[in-house]
């Protein structure tokens, strides 16, 4: 059995709050476009990798997810995020930090409590 790819549902009260964390933010981009329908939906994609961007807020109201995003140059990221979006930045991880896991980490969080954690693994 293979798998080739893993692509979760993301759901928003209002879609452009996700647009903003992940097109804008961390420059997924728009591979499929329905945002304008009765019910705005989106995939979206980054170095292959892909989330579905859904606007339906009974599901938003029940789940709020926490992602990890790992990356071979968390500074890289970092620096991009402040210098763009650091309103976006977690209250409790705005700074990139080694964890005791020994994983480098700093944290984005939306302003409907999505939370995208970015890593960098350290071994």
């Amino acid at each position: 059995m293979k798998f080739i790819k893993l692509s979760p549902n993301v759901f928003y009260a209002d879609i452009k709050i996700g647009l903003k964390l992940f097109v804008e933010c961390l420059e997924f981009t728009i591979s499929y476009d329905d945002l304008n329908s009765s019910n705005p939906f989106c995939v979206i994609e980054k170095d292959g990798l892909g989330l579905h961007l859904i606007q339906n807020k009974e599901f938003a109201d029940k789940d709020r997810p926490e992602i990890r995003l790992e990356t071979n140059n968390i500074e890289e990221v970092y620096n991009s995020v402040t210098k763009k979006f650091p309103e976006l930045l977690h209250p409790n991880s705005k700074n990139i930090s080694i964890k005791p896991w020994r994983a480098k980490e700093f944290a984005l969080k939306d302003e409907s409590d999505v939370c995208i954690i970015i890593q960098q693994w350290e071994f």
